[in-house]
This record gives C-alpha cells, structure tokens and sequence, in this order.
C-alpha cells in the first residue's frame, strides 16, 4: 500500500468533458454484454480486482455498504459474500435488472439513482464502493463530496480504478492496448463498440495514482493512499470520512 502526502489542491490531469445523459445512454446499450465484455478485454483479470476491493473496504458482518455505479452488480455481489449488507446504486435501469436478474439468492438491495445526488441520508453508511465509475462522473470532486456526505464519520471510501501502468516500456504497450486492440476486441463481444472507444479514451485521460489521492484529499476523505494491482493498469484507491 502506498501513501501519498496532498497538497491542498488536487492537480488531476485533463480528461473528456462527460454529459451524463450519453454516458446513461451508453451503458444501457451495453448492459446485455457488459459482464462478458468487461471479462475478455481485461483478459481474465477484472474478477481478481473486485476481490481485491472487496476485501479493501473491511467488511464486517452486518456491515452497511453503498457500491455507486453498481452496474449490474459484481462488486456488491463480492460484498454481500463477505458479510455486508449492501445497496446498489446506477443510474442505468438496464444495467441494474440485468444484475438484479442473475442475484436473487445475494439479497443486495438494487436503486436506480444518481451518484451525484444520492437519494440517500447523510452518515448513513460504514463503507461507500465505486468500481470503474468514478471516471465517469461529470464532476469528479463533487461526486467524491457526495460519497462523503452518505458515509458515516470514520467510514470507509474504496475506489477501483483504472491507473498508470508503474513500468514505463509497458505503460507504452498498455496505451497502444487501449487505442487499438480495445476497440477491435469490443467489435466482437459488445453490444456497443463505440461505447468502449469511449472507456478507452477516458482511461487514458484519466489521473494517475497520486493525483487522484490528491482529489480524494481535497474532497473530504483522510489518509489516502492506493494499492497497483496488474503492474498499475488498475489501482484500489482507500481512504476515510473525516
């Protein structure tokens, strides 16, 4: 786990301004495949990243949890098995039933709401989880605010993120995978191609590992610090509701 001291203000790179209308509209269209295709293009990996912040987010029995940007639902799953009880919240109805579909034996509680405005009371929850969906988010600090405000003094942030690939030959490889192969492979197993030019695109543009503790710091959250997992092409970012 490594640590990172923030300045005050973040200094995060420039990334795709985001209408949140066609990010909801892009990932209903690619709900009936997004498991499959999320699985071959992370060539096996994405289910080991989820363990990964499952276990991060210190669950306890009976522990409440919010996974924001649930989708359909992988991570809440991976939640629920270690004991928590969890709600998941996406803004895209079609993710959210093809999820509620496949978990009628894992009791998670499924909402379809904002992450920018959760429909949720203030301090309500010992853990707050966002895989894959932070970068998404129009406003990057005001959804982080929102995640502080529904999380209760103490309680824990876990963010699954892609990152910046810590071996510099390969981050060069790595950012070749997105421009060229990414599209390609999502020709095949999506139900939206276009949809994942985009994902290739806001990952690229997409803060790096201490930059994005440096967001998390200046919107409310404490001791943050991140965990690479695949060399950096992901990160589990963690840190506390002050």
């Amino acid at each position: 786990m490594t640590a990172t001291r923030p300045p005050e203000l973040p200094d995060p790179r420039p990334r795709p301004e985001k209408d949140a209308a066609l990010v909801r509209e892009m990932f209903d269209r690619v709900a009936p495949r997004y498991d499959l295709a999320n699985t071959v293009l992370s060539l096996g990996q994405d289910r080991r990243w989820r363990r990964a912040a499952a276990h991060a987010a210190g669950v306890r029995p009976g522990s409440l949890v919010l996974d924001v940007a649930s989708g359909t639902g992988m991570l809440a799953r991976d939640l629920r098995a270690a004991g928590a009880q969890v709600m998941a919240v996406d803004f895209s109805w079609p993710m959210l039933a093809v999820g509620a579909a496949r978990s009628d034996r894992q009791r998670v509680l499924w909402c379809n709401g904002d992450g920018m405005r959760l429909p949720l009371r203030d301090a309500t929850f010992d853990s707050v989880t966002i895989a894959f969906g932070l970068r998404n988010l129009p406003d990057t600090r005001a959804g982080l605010n929102e995640l502080a405000r529904v999380t209760k003094p103490g309680g824990r942030l876990v963010i699954l993120e892609f990152s910046s690939p810590v071996w510099p030959p390969f981050a060069g490889l790595y950012r070749r995978y997105l421009r060229a192969v990414v599209p390609w492979m999502a020709d095949v197993v999506s139900s939206s191609p276009a949809a994942y030019r985009y994902l290739a695109e806001s990952i690229l543009a997409w803060p790096d590992q201490a930059n994005l503790a440096r967001l998390i710091a200046s919107a409310g959250w404490e001791r943050a610090r991140w965990r690479n997992l695949s060399g950096g092409i992901v990160a589990v970012h963690q840190a506390h509701r002050q």
